[in-house]
């Protein structure tokens, strides 16, 4: 067994040695007819199985075309938009800036148009102040001018009610020493006053002076406003004959110094003959010290027919122009002298080293006229009841003229 089996070895060897000593013979042209028809069975075998594995339904098929115009028709869509949105873009800037101009053109022409309406709203609210007829006559005889306030019309709703209280305040400039007014038509926008009032007036001056007639809304518990008013320089009329208009107010605060408003109080008991005046409170007093206040305090002076009777006076309120004050003060008069009283209030502001200062005064009482006037008659008119009223006050030297004047 042994012998067998290394002799096998050694016989394998020796053939491989011949084998690789024999020389290899050419290839043969039957050898290649065959290899040639083993490679083509082969391709044609495995063309076989490809086509057999790619078979596909005719839906498949189908919408694999679908897909692919759809993708041809998305890129086709770019590339139109891509070439004519820049023609469009340039187009609409074309026409923003031409909307631009346009708008501006539109903008600057509403503009004019706002610029007109308002100057119509301001040439209406100038001719819806309302008109005033009056008179004027002169009696060369008694040197005397003779101004007569007839009525009113549309004047303007002054009142949250769509109402006025209108009155007609009449005075010459500059002096101003004798100042009328009208009674108070309540609530009436077309009043009718038929009131007449003399300035005696030598005719030499009379050139040299302005006759103001001015209409106010009566407010009890504030300052009146001012409607309109009429200015007439007495050198530019002919007071050779009588004078007859109806002219429109005009617009314009009266141009005349602000020296503030008291509040005062009245009450009159008739059967005990008492006078209780209250002296409340001020506003909106004249600066009278550097500092830009004042020290005020209030002198109440009671007149009977002109006549001095008695004196009173409030303590001083240090730096301030809105004093509250709230003191009464009591004078005994029998009811048989009570149409003669005379009450003149005046707002002082005190000075430790020199003279106390006039800041302003008001009248109330037999021979006032206007506010000082109403309020001593609703005082009587409602006896035993206090009666407040703010009084504007006027320059000292303006009231003390009024005052010497003759009571008509």
């Amino acid at each position: 067994m042994r012998l067998v089996s290394v002799a096998g070895p050694r016989l394998r060897r020796a053939a491989e040695e011949e084998e690789r000593e024999r020389p290899v013979p050419p290839p043969s042209h039957h050898s290649n007819h065959q290899f040639n028809h083993m490679k083509k069975k082969f391709f044609n075998e495995a063309t076989h199985m490809a086509n057999h594995k790619l078979r596909m339904p005719m839906w498949a098929v189908g919408a694999i075309v679908v897909v692919v115009l759809a993708l041809v028709g998305c890129v086709g869509f770019c590339v139109y938009k891509k070439c004519l949105g820049k023609g469009k873009k340039a187009k609409k800037v074309r026409e923003r800036k031409g909307g631009r101009g346009r708008r501006k053109k539109e903008t600057e022409g509403e503009e004019g148009d706002a610029k007109d309406k308002e100057d119509g709203k301001q040439e209406e609210e100038k001719e819806s102040l309302g008109k005033l007829e009056y008179t004027l006559d002169y009696s060369f005889t008694d040197n005397q001018l003779i101004v007569g306030i007839l009525q009113a019309s549309d004047l303007p709703a002054m009142d949250i009610g769509g109402t006025s209280d209108p009155y007609v305040k009449v005075y010459m400039l500059p002096d101003k020493k004798k100042k009328f007014e009208t009674k108070v038509q309540r609530k009436n926008l077309c009043p009718v006053f038929n009131e007449t009032f003399i300035f005696k007036i030598p005719y030499s001056e009379l050139g040299g002076q302005t006759l103001v007639l001015q209409v106010f809304d009566f407010d009890r518990f504030g300052k009146h406003d001012v409607i309109g008013k009429i200015e007439i320089p007495m050198n530019s009329i002919d007071m050779a004959q009588p004078i007859h208009e109806y002219r429109d107010l005009v617009g314009g605060e009266d141009k005349q110094e602000i020296l503030g408003d008291v509040c005062i109080s009245l009450r009159y008991v008739p059967t005990a003959g008492k006078l209780t005046v209250n002296i409340m409170e001020a506003k909106n007093l004249k600066k009278m010290d550097v500092g830009g206040l004042s020290d005020p305090f209030v002198k109440i002076v009671l007149q009977h027919n002109g006549k001095r009777l008695k004196k009173k006076k409030t303590s001083v309120k240090q730096n301030t122009l809105n004093p509250y004050f709230n003191e009464s003060f009591s004078f005994e008069i029998p009811f048989s002298q009570i149409q003669k009283v005379q009450l003149l209030i005046t707002v002082y502001d005190y000075d430790k080293l020199g003279s106390n200062d006039a800041i302003g005064k008001c009248w109330i009482g037999f021979g006032a006229s206007g506010v000082g006037l109403r309020h001593w008659s609703d005082m009587l008119a409602n006896p035993r009841r206090p009666v407040a009223q703010w009084h504007t006050l006027l320059l000292e030297e303006e009231l003390d003229a009024a005052l010497k004047a003759p009571i008509r």
